[in-house]
């Protein structure tokens, strides 16, 4: 078991029965921009209404253009998957992934050694693994749960020139603001993120005894990022 310290955190979502909360972030601090702990995305929901699976889905920044290969996960880095059952925001369960020699290793849905700061890798529950997908996706499914990891089309739309420009001081450039979904640029278009995918049997995450403002019992879940000291 390696003991690694959590580098970067990232808020997730909320996840209730056909309602998905999603954050999206991109480019953190400086000491991660550009690499596999950097948190861009984090979407979990039900992958149809009324099932009893749910689908994380992790997205991290790298520099993943078709034409630089799509990028590779840092080896030194453990993304894991906090799940809170009781509402007071400390993770009950975790689902962990690290990458090794081409494939990705996932751990859990287990109840961590230890919560907050510092986590341990949770070799004595293997989840399953999968062979990091390049240009052609791969996922492999077992008893009820299906594993990706590789590049994917980034879903973040985003005019950042427009953006650039209405942020000046002087708004110049962007006297109207920005501009109507048709007419503005998908400046992320044709760039990749790289994605950690779980789909999960429900039953394997324990019952959730926390409600949302709708009065919905929820999981409530956010992602971490780790590095091996």
């Amino acid at each position: 078991m390696k003991k690694t310290t959590k580098y970067v955190m990232g808020l997730g979502a909320l996840v209730a029965s056909a309602i998905v909360l999603v954050s999206a972030d991109h480019i953190d601090a400086p000491s991660t921009a550009g690499t596999t702990s950097d948190i861009a995305d984090f979407y979990a929901f039900e992958p149809s209404e009324g099932s009893d699976n749910t689908v994380f889905v992790v997205d991290v920044q790298s520099n993943v253009l078709p034409e630089l290969a799509y990028g590779t996960f840092d080896e030194d880095v453990l993304t894991e998957i906090n799940i809170d059952l009781d509402g007071d925001l400390v993770e009950d369960q975790v689902i962990q992934a690290i990458a090794r020699d081409g494939r990705m290793y996932f751990f859990g849905p287990a109840t961590p050694s230890q919560t907050g700061l510092n986590s341990q890798v949770l070799t004595d529950t293997p989840l399953g693994d999968v062979e990091i997908s390049g240009a052609t996706p791969i996922v492999e499914s077992a008893n009820g749960v299906s594993l990706f990891a590789g590049p994917r089309q980034d879903p973040f739309f985003f005019d950042f020139f427009q953006f650039n420009a209405v942020i000046s001081p002087e708004m110049e450039s962007a006297p109207g603001g920005f501009l109507p979904p048709e007419e503005a640029a998908d400046t992320f278009d044709g760039a990749n993120t790289l994605s950690i995918i779980v789909e999960i049997p429900n039953a394997m995450l324990g019952a959730p005894t926390a409600t949302n403002a709708l009065g919905l019992t929820v999981y409530k879940t956010w992602v971490t990022t780790n590095r091996k000291q």
